[in-house]
């Protein structure tokens, strides 16, 4: 059974890439477009059973799924009343139709370990050939107080690959047939990548 509701607060999708289109005034928007494939409601919590309710959602069926986990991707809604919603019934991009902005949820482009310069865009050392410090941090540490170089200290270390929220994503299209969502400007992360698209509340 595939579910229209508007209660639905979120739905998984697959980033496919980018692309644009043009408007019928001559301008080009860029969009990435994110597939959809219905959501299979894995999961119903209650107030009395879980403390609070909510509903789970499975998204990318395994090939061999077993006993415990069946989807590739799953995660978790919260929502006032549940009792819409049965396990194993579908969400489909038709709850977003007429939504005109959501929030979207990835994780970045992975980008290995960085030094100061990319990862935090220091100005670095002069460049000529009597300087040693080229793209060096500089001086890290403080004085006998307090003797220790405090904590988040911008240093260089491992960048990208965490998760990052941007709100108030126009929505360009909505192709229900095709489970597409087409969202103006980038999404985080590759091709491929999970994204969790939410309605603003």
């Amino acid at each position: 059974m595939a579910l229209t509701s508007t209660t639905m607060l979120g739905i998984l999708g697959k980033k496919l890439g980018m692309t644009r289109i043009f408007q019928d005034d001559g301008c080009v928007i860029p969009i990435t477009v994110v597939e959809c494939t219905p959501n299979t409601i894995t999961q119903i919590k209650t107030t009395e059973k879980d403390g609070y309710p909510a509903i789970v959602l499975g998204f990318s069926e395994l090939k061999k799924p077993t006993k415990n986990k069946k989807f590739y991707h799953s995660k978790e809604f919260k929502i006032e009343d549940v009792s819409a919603y049965k396990k194993g019934d579908k969400l489909t991009l038709e709850a977003l139709k007429e939504v005109k902005e959501v929030k979207i949820i990835g994780i970045s482009k992975g980008k290995g370990f960085q030094g100061v310069m990319k990862k935090f865009h220091f100005a670095g050392g002069p460049d000529g050939h009597g300087h040693i410090s080229h793209r060096r941090p500089g001086s890290i540490g403080c004085r006998a107080k307090p003797g220790r170089v405090e904590k988040g200290k911008k240093m260089p270390g491992h960048m990208g690959s965490i998760q990052v929220t941007k709100r108030n994503i126009p929505v360009v299209y909505v192709d229900i047939e095709k489970h597409l969502i087409g969202l103006k400007g980038p999404v985080p992360g590759p091709s491929g990548n999970l994204i969790i698209i939410e309605k603003l509340i």
